[in-house]
């Protein structure tokens, strides 16, 4: 019993936040702990998931070459999609 206990706490200390999919709100976790830490995710055991190498490598090379362009799409729509106007008071 004591076990159970102790990984349900352990599940729970990821802090629940609201996030967005597509245009819906939807629950997500930020990951305390774990090899994802400080990353938003939809499931709390996906902080603790191993890593896929070949896709963080590729992001890590669109990153470099648009980043100033992903961040200005990023700006735009976090000032004109409604999901994420909302999203600012609900995680507040």
């Amino acid at each position: 019993m004591k076990i159970l206990e102790i990984i349900a706490e352990e599940v729970l200390s990821e802090k629940p936040i609201w996030g967005r999919k597509g245009k819906k709100v939807v629950r997500k976790f930020r990951c305390t702990s774990g090899i994802r830490k400080g990353r938003i995710v939809s499931q709390p055991a996906q902080c603790f998931a191993s890593i896929n190498i070949k896709s963080r490598i590729t992001l890590k090379r669109t990153k470099a070459r648009m980043g100033a362009r992903l961040a200005r799409k990023a700006k735009m729509t976090k000032r004109i999609n409604p999901a994420s106007k909302r999203l600012k008071y609900l995680n507040r």
